[in-house]
């Protein structure tokens, strides 16, 4: 799947969330929204990313931005791993990985020697105007908050 660059226009979605709400991105218009694509709700990596995310929210809040995790779990995964984790932004359920593809964060994975499609550990960062600031793909879970913050100058 093709990444996404600076200065593209970031696809829209609409997609189920954890709440039981539905989360489009039209809906983030006017401020800075983080859509960060994870593999698997509850597994350890996955963890680590959403409750570094969870215990930075405030400070990404007050500057500016939205947080937004988006998985090919089904909803009500994403809401017992919310509430195991006392997550405090919305997880958003990508089953057909339809947005994962759009966002070029589905692909290609090898892992001990065996190579598959599935779900690439990554972020897009949209501006206010819908516009990709930033795309990180293959990030690491640990740490990735602390270096998304440096790389937006937050830090």
């Amino acid at each position: 799947m093709p990444r996404l660059s600076p200065a593209e226009t970031a696809p829209d979605f609409t997609l189920s969330a954890s709440d039981g709400s539905t989360v489009s991105l039209a809906d983030m218009r006017g401020s800075n929204t983080i859509v960060y694509f994870y593999p698997a709700a509850a597994t350890p990596g996955c963890t680590t990313e959403a409750c570094d995310f969870r215990d930075n929210l405030n400070s990404l809040k007050s500057a500016g931005y939205t947080v937004l995790g988006i998985s090919p779990d089904p909803v009500d995964k994403l809401a017992k791993f919310a509430d195991a984790e006392g997550l405090n932004f919305p997880l958003l359920s990508d089953e057909d990985h339809a947005v994962a593809e759009a966002y070029g964060a589905w692909g290609e994975k090898k892992n001990y020697g065996r190579t598959y499609e599935g779900l690439i550990r990554s972020t897009v960062v949209v501006d206010p105007e819908g516009k990709v600031s930033l795309a990180q793909y293959n990030v690491k879970a640990t740490g990735h908050v602390s270096k998304l913050r440096r790389d937006l100058g937050l830090d």
